[in-house]
């Protein structure tokens, strides 16, 4: 009897230790482990279930993956058929070359036009600041003038137009100029066939003649040159006229402002006498700007016949020859000096 029931013990033990659970001693002794086994039981048959449904979901893919596998290798095959050996491989690389060199060859050039266009650049701001003359708008065209018989000759005739407008200091111009170009195979000439200058108004009318002038010989470079040199001589005139005027300035008057090309000196003690400075600047027919200074009296008729010396008369060559002595500045304060003293009163 005893022996029956400690082997029915172990068989529920071994029961209880196949599901994955142990049961207590209190367990066994109170009955529960049959009804704990009981409950656990549905548990253990889904797991079997999803195993199984797992397991035939994997053969599902595994199927496709080996269609798509043999599907690439047909396509594989086909491809190879359809061209030679090596064709494509060497398209591709001799593609590949060429799209290189060309990206490489257009980087270069465009470095070097970059690095070429600041240099000119450079150059312009330079001779603007050198000259005073800038360049703010310009335009190009070119005509082949090159007829059939040139052509045989090896003679190559254009014709260049250009335009362009800018400033030096304070004037403003615009250039229309034609230039024919005729080359053959041992020389190229250049020659200007028209030149057209506009002049914006400006209270300088010795340009007037000398633009003419210049169209006239269609000579472009005289124009700059002389241009240049006339605006630094009205510059100077204008600075010289101011310093005067604020440190005499009583005596000396500007009828039309700094920008004047005469000077008043009078004196004020002295009512109708005046000394006028006409100071005009010249520009020859060689294109060569000149200063011209002269002196003008204004005085009573009483006091020219009281000059026995004949000093108002000779005046105007003493100055002339003072200002080849002492130079401008020097000649106009020598002036300013003696005649509104009071001793030359």
């Amino acid at each position: 009897m005893a022996t029956s029931r400690r082997h029915l013990r172990d068989r529920v033990i071994g029961a209880g230790i196949a599901h994955g659970s142990l049961a207590s001693p209190a367990e066994f002794q109170n009955g529960s482990l049959q009804e704990r086994a009981r409950l656990e039981e549905p548990d253990l048959a889904r797991p079997s279930r999803g195993a199984s449904r797992q397991h035939s979901s994997m053969n599902s893919q595994r199927a496709k993956a080996r269609a798509l596998e043999a599907e690439i290798a047909a396509l594989r095959r086909a491809c190879i058929e359809t061209q030679a050996p090596g064709d494509d491989d060497s398209q591709v690389r001799k593609s590949f070359q060429e799209t290189h060199q060309s990206n490489s060859e257009e980087w270069g050039l465009s470095k070097d036009l970059r690095s070429h266009l600041g240099s000119l650049e450079s150059e312009l701001q330079f001779l603007s600041r050198l000259t005073g003359i800038s360049i703010r708008n310009y335009c190009k065209n070119t005509e082949d003038l090159t007829n059939t018989e040139m052509a045989e000759k090896s003679i190559k005739k254009v014709l260049q137009r250009h335009r362009l407008s800018g400033n030096c200091h304070m004037i403003t111009f615009q250039l229309e100029f034609q230039i024919l170009e005729i080359q053959d195979k041992e020389s190229l000439s250049s020659v200007i066939t028209d030149l057209s200058i506009i002049m914006e108004p400006t209270e300088y009318s010795e340009l007037s003649e000398f633009v003419s002038r210049a169209e006239e010989k269609r000579d472009l470079l005289m124009f700059f040159r002389s241009l240049r040199f006339f605006v630094e001589w009205c510059d100077y005139r204008k600075r010289t006229f101011k310093h005067f005027k604020e440190k005499y300035p009583e005596a000396v008057q500007l009828s039309e402002g700094a920008s004047s090309s005469c000077m008043g000196i009078r004196n004020p003690s002295q009512p109708g006498f005046e000394l006028v400075i006409v100071w005009r600047i010249q520009i020859d027919e060689e294109g060569k700007v000149l200063p011209k200074l002269d002196l003008l009296t204004k005085v009573p008729l009483r006091a020219l016949e009281l000059d026995k010396n004949r000093v108002i008369e000779t005046a105007p060559l003493s100055f002339r020859t003072l200002l080849g002595v002492l130079g401008i500045e020097a000649t106009l304060e020598s002036l300013i000096k003696s005649f509104c003293t009071e001793e030359s009163s």
